[in-house]
């Protein structure tokens, strides 16, 4: 399982989302690849992916330039909150 959390830049914002995916995934007892990634990589490195993790903000951005990929765009509205983190990646990948 490949996921990628986006932010603008792919720097602070995706880090704090990648980080918090995988406490998240730990707390399900799920493994994945979570790598953090900016918009202007996001085509790329979504290209394998499965979930894509992003804010709602950035979303329509995300599907734009990932064009015709299969990945799942998983809102988050705080990146701070595993809790939220979880249940949605729970209920994107079970």
């Amino acid at each position: 399982m490949r996921i990628v959390a986006v932010c603008g830049v792919g720097v602070g914002t995706s880090a704090i989302l990648k980080t918090n995916a995988e406490r998240a995934l730990d707390r399900l007892g799920l493994t994945a690849d979570v790598s953090a990634s900016g918009l202007a990589d996001i085509a790329a490195a979504a290209a394998d992916a499965q979930v894509i993790l992003t804010s709602t903000e950035l979303a329509d951005e995300v599907r734009r330039a990932i064009g015709r990929s299969y990945a799942e765009i998983v809102e988050v509205v705080n990146y701070f909150d595993v809790e939220e983190i979880g249940e949605k990646l729970e209920a994107s990948i079970g």
